[in-house]
This record gives C-alpha cells, sequence and structure tokens, in this order.
C-alpha cells in the first residue's frame, strides 16, 4: 500500500507569529516533528488571490512582506528556500481543463512562510505556491484540490493557509484572548461538525450556514483554501484539529489535518 503524505489547513493568523512564540506556533512546530518528511511543500494561501490560476515557477522564490504596520524585523525576516520548477510544471499538467500560469514574479507571501518558518525552520525543503482564482466559485477550488491528489502518493506536503473563521472588522487589535464571538465559535463547530461527518456538501456551500457564515467570511479568499484539502481528502480518512484557538475574538486559529 501506498503511503499518503497527509495534508493540511492551518488557521496563520497574525503575521508576526513569524517572530513569536505562543500554543500556535508552537502547534505548527510539533506538526514539522510529527509528518514524515516531504520531498516538496506545495501551499495555497489566501494571500494569492488573483483572477486566473498560476503556480510559481522560480528556482528562488522571494519572501514577500504583503502587510503593513508591523515592526522592522518582522520586515527584515527571510524564508530562503528553493522553489520548484520541475513540480510546478507537474502542478500545471494535473489541472486542466484549467488554464494554469507558471509565474516568475510571484513569491511566498506571508500565509505561506510565517507557517513554514516554524514548521520546517531549516528552509530546507523546496516549496511552490498555487494561486486561488477569484473569478471562480467555490466548488472549482473543491475539484481542483481533487486533481492534486497524485501529488500525495508522491511525497509532496499540500497545505492550505488562511482562517476559517476571518473577519478583520470585528478584530481586538491588541487583545489576543478576548472571548471568541458567539457567531465564530458556531460557524467553526459547524465546520468542524461536517469535517468528522465527511460531508464536503455543506462545507463548500458555506452560506448555507447562514448569518453565522455572513459574519466568519465576510470575504471568501481565507476560506478557499480549505476547500483544496477538502478535494484532497479520501474516503473515510481520518480528520484531527492539532492547534486550536481563536485570536481577538474572530480569527480562528483552526488547524485541520487530514491523514
Amino acid at each position: 500500500m501506498i503511503n499518503l503524505m497527509p495534508t493540511i489547513f492551518f488557521g496563520h493568523g497574525n503575521p508576526m507569529n513569524a517572530l513569536s512564540k505562543n500554543r500556535y506556533t508552537e502547534g505548527w512546530a510539533s506538526i514539522g516533528k510529527s509528518i514524515p518528511r516531504p520531498k516538496a511543500v506545495l501551499a495555497v494561501s489566501a494571500h494569492w488571490y488573483i483572477p486566473y490560476c498560476a503556480v510559481t515557477s522560480s528556482l528562488m522564490p522571494r519572501t514577500i512582506h504583503d502587510f503593513g504596520g508591523f515592526p522592522r524585523e518582522l520586515y527584515q525576516m527571510k524564508y530562503p528556500v528553493s522553489g520548484s520548477p520541475e513540480l510546478a510544471r507537474h502542478v500545471k499538467d494535473l489541472l486542466p481543463p484549467a488554464l494554469v500560469r507558471l509565474d516568475e514574479s510571484w513569491g511566498l507571501d506571508h500565509g505561506t512562510w510565517v507557517v513554514l518558518s516554524h514548521v520546517f525552520p531549516n528552509a530546507d525543503i523546496p516549496v511552490v505556491q498555487l494561486g486561488i482564482d477569484e473569478t471562480q466559485p467555490p466548488i472549482f477550488h473543491y475539484e481542483l484540490g481533487k486533481q492534486l491528489k497524485p501529488l500525495r502518493k508522491e511525497g509532496v506536503l499540500i497545505i492550505g493557509s488562511g482562517n476559517i473563521v476571518h473577519n478583520l472588522t470585528a478584530y481586538a487589535w491588541g487583545n489576543h484572548d478576548i472571548h471568541p464571538f458567539d457567531w465564530a465559535v458556531r460557524f467553526e463547530e459547524h465546520v468542524r461538525e461536517m469535517l468528522r461527518k465527511c460531508d464536503d456538501t455543506p462545507l463548500v456551500n458555506y452560506q448555507g450556514f447562514g448569518h453565522d457564515a455572513i459574519l466568519s467570511v465576510p470575504t471568501p479568499e481565507h476560506y478557499l483554501p480549505l476547500l483544496y484539502m477538502l478535494g484532497l481528502r479520501e474516503e473515510k480518512e481520518r480528520v484531527s484539529f492539532p492547534v486550536q484557538g481563536v485570536d481577538g475574538g474572530s480569527v480562528s486559529m483552526l488547524a485541520v489535518q487530514i491523514g
């Protein structure tokens, strides 16, 4: 039997997690130590949300500091990992009829490198990013995840990075431990329940969760990476939640590990 690499959705939260040692970053580090060492990483990040499909194909992807108003030391941080043009071409070949561009201008945005700087701190595993096509509905992203399944048998770790609940309007800046909003708790629990039941349809059609979904997912880019992970899941495959918590009342830090 061929062993499958797990696939993991990370709630990445505040960019300052790159420099922080807290229960979330310690959980990410534990994940890196507990899973098999991958040959490469394919990351689907909320922060490469563009009007077409693309995959990074540069040999040395740059560290992108796509945020503002943070301490200078955060902007000085680099994640000097190599890319993999070979993996990028392979991803492109797996995804027809979607037209996927090979992109050398992007790099690794903070949704990817903030997490990986803790999961694989030595930056010695090649990383490629897959962009999220903002023009497509949720079912499109779920189906793309299905098409990427062969990579799990090839030693590639596929990760999603976003937040299941991501409402910055309600976020309590500077107060990380504020009690979570009721709607955030309810929506996250709905997601957990459907994951446990292996019931993907309500998760793809997440707007069906009503007002809680409107508040928890005011824009889709932080939620959509989860759908790729759902598409990658084999029937009745184990799901676990190795990192949990809500930051600032309205940003879920839940990590979802499949396999």
